[in-house]
């Protein structure tokens, strides 16, 4: 189906910006995408895109086709999982995303295994603690870390993972250890903060005996990758808020400390999202029900 090839790739390449990474996308080399595109354009008789040494954007008549397009595909990936519901053997790619930092932890070990499992499913991981619009990106899967958001997407929450404040002892003993919530305010600790545009974590939310505090924490830097945050503080440049699981090792090696064991963070929710239309792919009901089952184990302690 060399047409509807060529119709994947003009899909992919307005959604990721260009030929060579919608290209990359779909396995192909640059050449090969450009080829499909060129062929496209041929056959519509159009021109599907504004080309420039920098920048490739649709033209008008692209971005009319790209809409029509891309609800082709979406048909025929559901025509597809329909078909697939009827054999024994999941077939096709699954595009999923996670943070940073649950993605490299939990997630990527698994996908190995998943696939050993299942031969002919192909697993796409990208991994960003940015958030990501899954229509948008055409994406199958999201996990996430965070707030339970009113969505049109299917969530499947996984469990509440218990987080920490942690620093590391040469950072407290420079500093001192807070006693107190507001010491981490009063006495000017620096706060290692996750943020990136229109991130939520402007501050730390603690549970305390008259219920959850908001501390409005600060610090002198902050990141967008969490595993930066801890690789600072393991360096002694501060205190974090972390998912317990995500720093346990470095508890056991003495590398970090608890802060405040007995006002710590509210719990944080891992979950994943997906569109409700994937419900019919087998590959999709598989991999969510593997991944949920697996990452329960691993967060609990419980390994692979």
């Amino acid at each position: 189906m060399p047409y509807v090839e060529s119709i994947k790739v003009f899909v992919r390449v307005v959604e990721l910006g260009s030929i060579t990474a919608g290209g990359r996308d779909l396995r192909l080399t640059p050449a090969v995408a450009s080829n499909r595109i060129k062929e496209l354009e041929s056959r519509l008789g159009v021109r599907l895109f504004n080309r420039t040494t920098r920048v490739l954007t649709p033209t008008e008549v692209g971005r009319i086709f790209y809409e029509h397009a891309k609800k082709v595909i979406g048909t025929l990936e559901d025509a597809e999982a329909v078909v697939a519901s009827f054999s024994d053997s999941p077939r096709g790619v699954i595009r999923v995303t996670a943070p940073l930092g649950i993605g490299r932890r939990i997630v990527a070990p698994l996908v190995p295994v998943f696939c050993e499992l299942y031969p002919e499913v192909d697993v796409r991981l990208r991994l960003s603690d940015r958030r990501v619009d899954i229509v948008e990106d055409s994406l199958d899967l999201a996990f996430f870390l965070g707030e339970l958001v009113d969505s049109n997407l299917k969530l499947r929450k996984i469990m509440n993972c218990p987080r920490v404040l942690a620093a590391a002892p040469g950072y407290l003993q420079k500093h001192g250890t807070p006693k107190t919530p507001d010491d981490l305010i009063s006495k000017n600790h620096n706060c290692l903060l996750l943020r990136y545009p229109r991130s939520p974590e402007y501050f730390w939310t603690l549970k305390t005996v008259d219920g959850p505090r908001k501390m409005e924490v600060s610090g002198r830097y902050d990141a967008d990758d969490a595993d930066v945050l801890t690789e600072w503080a393991l360096d002694g440049h501060g205190i974090i808020n972390r998912p317990e699981f995500d720093i346990e090792r470095h508890f056991r090696s003495g590398k970090l400390i608890e802060v405040l064991p007995d006002t710590p963070p509210v719990p944080i929710s891992f979950g994943c999202l997906y569109p409700h239309r994937k419900l019919q792919d087998p590959k999709i009901r598989l991999f969510v029900d593997f991944m949920i089952d697996h990452a329960r184990r691993i967060i609990d302690g419980g390994g692979t």
